[in-house]
Formats: C-alpha cells, sequence, structure tokens
C-alpha cells in the first residue's frame, strides 16, 4: 500500500528548513550504506549527530504526532529519527531494500522496518529527474511530490531513486515500526478509519451505524496490534 500525505509541511516551515539546510554539512551517502547498496548510492546526508538534523527532525516528528491521516496510515510504535538526504550532479540510488532491522541512533533500541517515508523538501520544478520509483504488484511507480508532501510505502520493497539530472533534490526520509506489522491488515484498517472518517461528517455521534463500525475498527486493532 503506497500512500501519499500533502501538505505535511506548511509553506512557512519549508522555506525555514530550505534556508537551514543550504548551508548544511553533506557528507557522503555512501557512507551509511550496507554491502550491496554502497555500489548503487551516490548522494549526501547530513550526519545523525548533526545539531541541525536532530533539530529538523524533531520538528517532523512533533508534526507527524498531530498529523491523523498520518497516524491512520502508519499506526506508528516506533520511528527512527528523521534523516537528510540531497542528489545533485547525476546523483541516485539504485534499487534496493532497506534493511529489516534498524537501530534508533544513541538509544542502543533496535526496531522493525514496516513502513518507508520520504518527505519531499525540495519544488519539483527546481530540479530534474529524482523519482522515487517503487516496485508494486503492479509494476513500478514513480513518485515525485509537492514540497511539503510525504510518501509512505512498505519497506519490503524495492526502489530507487533515478538519476537528478538538474539542480538538486532534498528531502527527508525514515523508518517506521507499526503496531500492525502485518501489511495487508494494516491495509484494511487503512480502508476502515478512512470509510468511517468519510461517513462521520454526515451522522450524528450517536448514530449506531457508526458506532458499530468504529467498534468493528477498534477490535480489528485490539486483535492485530502488538503494543
Amino acid at each position: 500500500m503506497l500512500i501519499i500525505l500533502e501538505s505535511v509541511l506548511d509553506a512557512a516551515t519549508l522555506a525555514e528548513f530550505r534556508h537551514a539546510l543550504a548551508d548544511a554539512r553533506w557528507h557522503d551517502g555512501g557512507a551509511t550504506a550496507g554491502t550491496l547498496a554502497r555500489s548503487v548510492k551516490r548522494n549526501q546526508q547530513l550526519a545523525d549527530d548533526d545539531p541541525l538534523a536532530q533539530r529538523l527532525g524533531q520538528h517532523i516528528l512533533r508534526t507527524l504526532g498531530r498529523h491523523p491521516r498520518f497516524i491512520a496510515a502508519a499506526l506508528p510504535r516506533r520511528i527512527v529519527p528523521p534523516k537528510f538526504n540531497r542528489y545533485a550532479d547525476a546523483g541516485t540510488y539504485g534499487v534496493h531494500v532497506d534493511s529489516a532491522v534498524m537501530g534508533i541512533p544513541g538509544t542502543g533500541q533496535q526496531l522493525r522496518t514496516d513502513l518507508s517515508a520520504t518527505l519531499f523538501l525540495a519544488d519539483p520544478a527546481d530540479y530534474g529527474g529524482g523519482e522515487l520509483e517503487i516496485e508494486t504488484p503492479f509494476g513500478a511507480q514513480a513518485v515525485k511530490l509537492a514540497a511539503g508532501d510525504m510518501v509512505l510505502y512498505p519497506s519490503t520493497s524495492l526502489h530507487r531513486v533515478t538519476p537528478v539530472t538538474r539542480g538538486a533534490r532534498v528531502a527527508s526520509f525514515f523508518w517506521i515500526e507499526s503496531l500492525v506489522a502485518d501489511e495487508s491488515a494494516r491495509a484494511l484498517l487503512w480502508d476502515l478509519d478512512q470509510a468511517i472518517q468519510s461517513l462521520t461528517p454526515g451522522l450524528p455521534a450517536d448514530d449506531e451505524r457508526l458506532l458499530k463500525l468504529t467498534g468493528v475498527y477498534h477490535n480489528l486493532l485490539r486483535r492485530w496490534a502488538q503494543a
């Protein structure tokens, strides 16, 4: 299941992010890649302990904590703090799959990567190429979103970033361990939640049909969640 979340960051916040990242200390992204991925990864990243990365990452996490559609889609249990990357001058990341288990920097804890997220920070008109191509059961899907929009997709998916032919592609990326590990169960909960949300404005809060649907949602979540 691939989900687009629009306007996660507003225009004012994006301007602040861009201004800060313009003077950031970018490093070779290949240094953080695994053995296989290192040979196909050509980009730049901020170090995990960079104060700027930590400050901006915490802002993203606070924003997502108040974002109903993100919470409904991801059902987050734990999140790897957001990282930041930059692709320019033919920068690319060849086909790869994300690691199944990742450490949370500075904590000694690990999480299972159920969902991968990319939050686009650069205006798509400002760079050429740089599409995030995600393999789905229906073929590869190219994603190049407006600045401030985010895509969520299964971490089990093969994916790549196509070469950037002009300008610079800047984004934040991170991984989520969900309360519901099973992708198909999580997709059913998402569909049910969205159906309930679409019905809610037109029905009174005590409508029996709405209450029953809400009960089904929570009982399924209770069955599948790994709290």
